[in-house]
């Protein structure tokens, strides 16, 4: 097939056209990478200030990598009191099971087995209903204090000690069982985190 001068040209200014295109979408991904990385990590620094007891070294700065029975590798953030001591650890959990799609929760645990707080860090819930799981100050302040034996983990409806949101019980329910798994996880693996932990040189 030939093509005329005219759709010669045509094709070659397509060309130029998406050749400045895609290296203005680079230059615009390299310039904002890091603003955006540096926000994620901050955001991170706030929540894990949230869900931990006061400590002083940085968690963030001294996470390890926890190593799991199916052969993944779990980011933990310790806190430490002025000695060096671990107090609690926090780490991520992940509710795939939310009604608009997977909810990560950052939950704080004490080394009593306790849960400190939890905040979620990321999810797609409905305005209005499920998105409670982040405005509802009282329902978050509900996870704390609870242990895998002390605790009935399910929503009401189910039979256990967590409220439901009117119109919304998957999401809640997602997040309760995300977090009675996070307290197992802790219970399996509680004294290969402390081992890591104390491995660390803490940063303050």
């Amino acid at each position: 097939m030939k093509f005329d001068k005219n759709q010669q040209q045509t094709a070659l200014a397509l060309f130029f056209v998406a050749l400045f295109s895609a290296s203005l979408l680079a230059l615009v991904n390299n310039i904002t990478k890091e603003p955006i990385a540096q926000a994620e990590r901050q955001a991170l620094h706030q929540a894990l200030a949230q869900v931990l007891p006061q400590h002083h070294n940085d968690a963030l700065e001294d996470v390890f990598l926890l190593p799991l029975a199916d052969k993944s590798n779990q980011q933990v953030f310790p806190a430490k009191d002025k000695q060096g001591k671990t107090l609690a650890f926090a780490w991520q959990q992940i509710a795939p099971d939310g009604y608009s799609g997977t909810i990560k929760i950052l939950m704080g645990v004490n080394i009593r087995g306790e849960v400190v707080a939890i905040r979620i860090t990321k999810h797609l819930e409905t305005p209005g209903l499920g998105d409670a799981i982040t405005k509802n100050q009282q329902w978050l302040n509900s996870f704390s204090h609870k242990t895998t034996s002390n605790t009935r983990w399910a929503v009401k409806k189910d039979g256990g000690d967590f409220d439901q949101f009117t119109g919304a019980t998957i999401t809640p329910r997602a997040v309760v069982q995300a977090v009675h798994e996070g307290l197992l996880l802790f219970q399996q693996y509680q004294q290969s985190m402390l081992k890591l932990s104390q491995k660390i040189k803490t940063t303050g």
